[in-house]
């Protein structure tokens, strides 16, 4: 994979951690930079942590699944993009209040979030061991794409609400889709 679709895929993967985090923003009255650094902070690490454990879980099984590899990549990229953009659309006929203003950072639930919003993620490390792609690269870019947009989603959500959570959710569905069926394209073609 070039560089250019690790930065687009890790746009894609990081807006459901970009959702949350605007709903992070949403309960701050002013952004608490410590929290917000922190929130960055955590889905970051697992946007690039989760990839390597699917990398190494791919890896373990790759010369078995060689000949449908393509296809794992399209179900599974195919999958999260329709299920990101179905989510966002759910989540756009809703309205979402905030229950309380300034709450303290859960550490706990931060956790579970970051897990939550990086499962994806995993699943995108599997199909990197089928493409060969560097792992280490791949992850960094993950993250570091992530981190930022996330620090992004809470000064987002902070000024603008909900206005633009789930539009974001949507177009990162649609760009996973969209690598999904390049790389079956490509493999099909070449």
């Amino acid at each position: 994979m070039r560089l250019w679709e690790l930065f687009l895929l890790g746009v894609g993967l990081a807006m459901d951690a970009f959702a949350v985090s605007v709903c992070k923003g949403l309960a701050m009255r002013k952004v608490n930079k410590l929290y917000c650094f922190v929130i960055a902070l955590f889905f970051g690490g697992f946007q690039a942590l989760m990839p390597v454990l699917g990398y190494l879980l791919g890896t373990t099984f790759a010369e078995k699944l060689a000949a449908v590899d393509h296809w794992i990549a399209f179900f599974l990229l195919a999958y999260i993009g329709g299920k990101m953009i179905t989510d966002g659309v759910k989540e756009y006929r809703e309205k979402t209040q905030v229950d309380e203003m300034d709450p303290p950072l859960d550490l706990k639930e931060l956790f579970i979030l970051a897990i939550a919003t990086s499962i994806d993620a995993l699943a995108v490390g599997v199909t990197f061991s089928f493409l060969e792609v560097s792992i280490i690269l791949a992850a960094a870019m993950i993250g570091v794409v992530t981190f930022v947009i996330s620090a992004g989603g809470v000064y987002v959500g902070n000024i603008f609400g909900e206005r633009y959570k789930t539009r974001a959710q949507i177009a990162g569905g649609a760009i996973l889709l969209f690598l999904g069926i390049r790389i079956l394209v490509t493999h099909l073609m070449g």
